[in-house]
């Protein structure tokens, strides 16, 4: 099995599915996003086919769909079912590279005894954490990347995503011993080939080796 990557956030909609779109088709990764909840609209998968580019065949079936757009205990509760944690194994992608998006930020829980960052740390997979570049980036970048050491999860290195900031970008690198990966800016226009051509500028593909 090929290189393995989780994309964890500091927050929710901060643009990880975008992100990982970026990323699935950078890596020419599979993608799997273990829990989807809210499926009225377009879920997080096919947004990732859409905008990576890729066919059926390189996307993950969830392992839960939840109907309510809500912290995935809730929306299981609200469905009537329990998510089990250790249900959640990683599935095999064949030759490609698997990027695995989580929900939310990194103490989302799952049930009510198991948040995602428990399963991040069984799994013994390389994050990449992404942060937004506005206002408060600061507080919940450091207390994310104190979160995942403390579980001794390997950290890439962290993803900015938003309009340039840089004193902020650089004091919590600096201050979290972090690698900095790359800034993905807002697009105008979200297309498959404005976000190959802005993440072949922001990144560089061997910061995501193990």
């Amino acid at each position: 099995m090929r290189h393995r990557i989780v994309v964890a956030g500091t927050d929710t909609g901060i643009g990880k599915t975008v992100f990982s779109a970026g990323l699935a088709n950078f890596l020419g990764a599979n993608y799997w996003k273990p829990i989807q909840a809210g499926l009225e609209g377009e879920t997080d998968s096919r947004t990732v086919a859409r905008l990576a580019g890729l066919s059926d065949d390189r996307i993950v079936p969830e392992r839960y769909r939840l109907k309510t757009p809500a912290s995935p205990h809730y929306a299981a509760e609200i469905d009537g079912i329990c998510i089990g944690a250790e249900l959640l194994d990683v599935p095999d992608s064949g030759e490609r590279p698997l990027v695995i998006e989580g929900a939310g930020g990194l103490m989302v829980p799952l049930n009510r005894s198991t948040l995602y960052i428990d399963i991040f740390a069984r799994w013994h997979l390389p994050v990449v954490l992404c942060a937004r570049t506005g206002l408060g980036t600061i507080n919940h970048s450091l207390l994310s990347i104190e979160a995942l050491r403390h579980r001794k999860i390997e950290i890439l290195g962290i993803a900015f995503i938003g309009d340039e900031n840089a004193n902020s970008e650089a004091t919590i690198c600096k201050i979290g011993g972090i690698r900095r990966l790359g800034r993905l800016p807002w697009l105008s226009s979200l297309t498959t080939s404005a976000l190959q051509t802005a993440f072949k500028a922001s990144f560089c593909r061997d910061q995501f080796n193990p």
